[in-house]
């Protein structure tokens, strides 16, 4: 019988009996919480908007720290993701915080793709989750979980529509993380604009698609609080850690010629209830939406992609193991169909190799045979060139032979008659 099967069953004959006494497992939230505790949690920020619009310091705001981090220019050739994690401490509580900004993102002329670094980035760490997952030896407990939680999605108080870069972008993002539409730097435009700001962009978002993060309204201990932020969304904010005096309070605010705008006052922005909706009640929501909702989608389309399926083609339970010994089938067919190939390929070239070799050799031995005849003809003519020579100095000793024998023979003849004269010379001087 099936492991499915089994399965099936255990949870078909499942029956509710009543206990005689208290047992204890009732403690199993309190040692939920208390290993949570001491495990301590992380929560990812992704922050997506155009350079200036004070994303850095609304993060300062929200978590009352100051993070390090150099201020951006206009001047990035493209869009950059920075990431920085620290580790935070509320009373007893640690929090893991990593929070991505998108630098120079808006800054080119062309903006076709500044929405593809993000999502490559978001599915990198989607890919490496899945990686550690898929590991023998998985050590899920202690990995530092990087996937992004929520994105701040930064909106320009422009007062009038949402830029066709951002609808892009954000209909990107949304099937890959928690969306948080905000309007930046919110006491740019007057209040009455930055409703009808609000209520533009809403319907911009309606009509082109985009799904935004709403707060869950099945939990009934915060149904009602999030089913009246979901009405507020967009927040409109405002980010300072600059601290002043207002009453005999101190609180942060910004101080303009015109009046003072206090960060954590409702009435001048939406601040409180961001704060409320992504850290003090739906933090843990948005990771498990990340988990559940975004990387199921991603884990599942790249299994699919790797060839595993839930169901055969007759929509009947294929478990793992089936879908592995299948895969595993198929791709030693391949594999034993491309060595076939790759052998038919070598024997191939081996005989188009021999045939050159063979030409080669061929070509070589008549090149020698050239070469013996040409060697042979130029020794025979050296030969006979040796001989005439030969014949030339021999002639030449002869005729020099001769010649030197005609001088000796003229030289002795000529000496004879000297002596004579001299005789008859002597014989005259002794008759006088």
């Amino acid at each position: 019988m099936a492991a499915t099967d089994i399965a099936r069953q255990v949870g078909e004959g499942c029956r509710t009996v009543p206990l005689a006494g208290h047992v204890g497992f009732d403690s199993l939230p309190d040692q939920l919480v208390n290993k949570s505790v001491s495990q301590g949690f992380c929560f990812n920020i992704l922050c997506v908007g155009e350079t200036g619009l004070g994303k850095s310091t609304l993060m300062d705001t929200l978590f009352n720290t100051k993070f390090e981090g150099e201020p951006a220019t206009h001047t990035q050739p493209g869009v950059q993701l920075r990431s920085n994690t620290y580790d935070l401490q509320e009373s007893n509580v640690g929090l893991k915080l990593t929070i991505v900004s998108t630098v120079g993102f808006g800054d080119q002329i062309n903006k076709e793709d500044s929405y593809k670094p993000i999502v490559e980035f978001i599915d990198a760490q989607f890919e490496a989750y899945l990686q550690e997952e898929l590991k023998i030896r998985r050590v899920l407990h202690t990995y530092h979980d990087s996937r992004i939680h929520a994105c701040l999605y930064f909106i320009a108080p422009t007062g009038h529509s949402l830029k066709s870069l951002d609808l892009v972008t954000m209909k990107k993002l949304d099937s890959k993380v928690n969306i948080i539409p905000i309007i930046a730097k919110s006491d740019a435009i007057s209040k009455s604009e930055l409703t009808k700001f609000k209520i533009k962009i809403t319907s911009e978002l309606v009509s082109n698609g985009v799904q935004i993060y709403q707060f869950p309204t099945d939990d009934e201990s915060v149904a009602e609080i999030n089913g009246t932020m979901n009405a507020h969304l967009p927040f409109a904010v405002i980010g300072s850690t600059e601290e002043l005096k207002i009453g005999n309070k101190m609180m942060k605010a910004r101080q303009y010629p015109w009046g003072t705008v206090q960060v954590e006052n409702e009435a001048h922005c939406d601040f409180v209830k961001l704060r409320e909706m992504l850290i003090r009640v739906n933090m843990e929501d948005l990771r498990e939406q990340t988990h559940t909702r975004h990387y199921e989608l991603y884990r599942r389309c790249k299994l699919e992609e790797m060839g595993f399926k839930d169901t055969d083609p007759d929509s009947k339970p294929f478990s793992l193991q089936e879908t592995y010994e299948a895969k595993r089938n198929e791709f030693l067919g391949e594999l034993q169909k491309k060595e076939e190939e790759m052998r038919q390929m070598f024997v191939q070239r081996v005989k188009e190799k021999e045939a050159e070799l063979k030409e080669a050799e061929k070509e070589l031995h008549e090149k020698f045979d050239r070469l013996k005849k040409l060697h042979q003809d130029e020794k025979k003519k050296l030969e006979d060139k040796k001989k005439s020579l030969d014949d030339e100095v021999n002639a030449f000793k002869q005729r020099k032979t001769a010649a030197e024998l005609l001088q000796s023979q003229g030289s002795q003849a000529g000496g004879s008659q000297t002596l004579k004269r001299d005789k008859e010379k002597k014989k005259q001087e002794a008759l006088f």
